[in-house]
């Protein structure tokens, strides 16, 4: 840029610090103002190439500057039309569904202060849709269905095979079997046998689901991660005093990266409002089922990275 300014400029005006000062001190000046500032050196015909090019310089850093840095008192030079006047949105009044990364505090089960973690926006802040979540859930829940239901047939029935009566002559109806279904203890017709109740369901929903299982309760803020879940002891009363200091919970669902500690296990079994799983066993029944998800780090960037590993077809 000082390439455009020539040496007229500079003899005319001391330096070009001078003339970026008096631009922005004028209090009739500004870079959004470029004809009041041509209006000033319309006089100077031979200088308005050399300023033109300037102040349309300004101009542009003007127009792409973020800058949101308070001046101080004395520094009264610094022009107030670059500063940011957006304020910054709190969390509460966060938009939801916007694919933005989050920033959660990260603590422990003393409530101690172990910094933050950053979650992934793709991840944990999509749209809540409950179509989706709805087809998970039927899937889970048939797949899991035993299908050891059995009814027996005619032939499966115990019974006599000998035809009741004669067919004709006794005003009675005619039948072949006491075995059929119109009589009592008789076999089940077009009754369910064992089967599986599993339907398909691509992969691509059932991550989807997975998704916006957590992204839900992210954004009821009943998503809490942990530095780990690491307790000093197995007795089941360390665990009931953290759910007693938790408001709101009803019910709590633990998740750790890898095995579950067997202090942890032990110190939960007997709580039938808390459970305990892996990262890899991690499901949308089960974040619905309870109404608080606490994870651990581990667990957390294990699901990331299972959320962004390429479906194998």
């Amino acid at each position: 840029m000082t390439a455009l300014v020539s040496k007229r400029l500079l003899r005319s005006f001391g330096s070009l610090h001078s003339v970026g000062r008096y631009c922005c001190n004028s209090p009739n000046a500004g870079f959004s103002r470029s004809h009041d500032i041509g209006s000033i050196l319309s006089g100077e015909r031979r200088l308005s190439a050399e300023c033109s090019g300037l102040l349309l310089a300004r101009s542009m850093i003007h127009q792409f500057s973020t800058s949101t840095i308070n001046p101080r008192s004395d520094e009264s030079s610094f022009p107030s039309d670059l500063l940011s006047k957006k304020p910054i949105a709190a969390s509460a009044e966060r938009a939801i569904g916007r694919c933005q990364d989050l920033l959660i505090p990260v603590t422990n089960f003393h409530n101690e202060d172990k910094g933050f973690m950053v979650l992934a926006g793709d991840v944990f802040d999509l749209p809540i849709r409950k179509d989706i979540i709805h087809r998970v859930v039927r899937w889970q829940l048939a797949k899991r269905q035993q299908g050891t239901h059995s009814t027996k047939t005619i032939s499966e029935v115990s019974g006599t095979g000998r035809k009741p009566w004669q067919q004709k002559g006794t005003g009675r109806a005619r039948h072949g079997s006491l075995r059929g279904p119109q009589f009592r203890g008789g076999a089940t017709m077009h009754g369910p046998k064992p089967r599986s109740h599993a339907f398909k369901l691509n992969k691509k929903v059932r991550r989807l689901g997975l998704m916006i299982a957590l992204s839900a309760r992210a954004a009821e803020g009943k998503l809490r991660v942990f530095d780990d879940l690491n307790v000093p002891t197995h007795k089941t009363k360390y665990i009931v005093n953290y759910f007693n200091q938790m408001e709101g919970t009803k019910k709590l669902l633990l998740v750790d990266g890898g095995p579950i500690d067997e202090k942890l296990k032990l110190a939960t079994q007997n709580l039938h409002y808390v459970n305990v799983l892996p990262a890899i066993g991690l499901n949308v029944y089960s974040i619905l089922l309870h109404d608080t998800l606490v994870m651990s780090r581990d667990a957390v960037n294990r699901i990331v990275e299972r959320m962004h590993t390429p479906i194998n077809r």
